[in-house]
């Protein structure tokens, strides 16, 4: 296995936050009028091509602002620790997020998007597109989370 692998962004992500303060959990919970840009390097605008047809992206980035890494942490959500491999903190160990944005049109080399949950300057490593029929699950269970959504009930601190 390789020892080191190298990536470099495509682009960085144009965000409303600059710090954790008032940003959203997840992008499903953020204001509806919070956008966010995704701008690619020049080099890589072709790439957008036909995902103007998507609703959603998948936006892979990098967290940049973190500066530790933990295997033990404690979500947004509630005070119990978890392994990080069970929580979407950004101190993991190779500090990847991934957030699944609603499209809301393509210029040239950005990618404007709503449900924006990451940091203004966030360097963006990749795109994909939500895929519905690839991506949805409906025998899903999300662990020690179900309890924060029991009976339909939206947990606390969260729009």
């Amino acid at each position: 296995m390789e020892d080191v692998i190298r990536l470099q962004p495509i682009g960085i992500i144009h965000s409303p936050f600059t710090d954790y303060d008032g940003m959203p959990i997840q992008g499903i919970f953020a204001a509806g009028d919070a956008r966010g840009i995704a701008e690619l390097r020049p080099q890589f605008a072709d790439g957008l091509r036909d995902l103007d047809g998507f609703s959603h992206a998948v936006l892979i980035y990098y967290f940049h602002k973190s500066d530790k890494q933990n295997l033990i942490g404690k979500p947004f959500l509630e005070q119990e620790e978890h392994g990080i491999f069970a929580i979407r903190s950004p101190h993991r160990p190779n500090h990847i997020g991934l957030s699944v944005v609603r499209i809301e049109r393509i210029e040239a080399a950005q990618l404007h998007f709503s449900e924006v949950d990451m940091l203004d300057g966030t360097p963006l490593l990749d795109i994909k597109p939500y895929v519905r029929q690839f991506d949805v699950r409906e025998d899903a269970v999300s662990g020690w989370i179900e309890k924060h959504f029991a009976d339909g009930q939206r947990p606390r601190g969260v729009l």
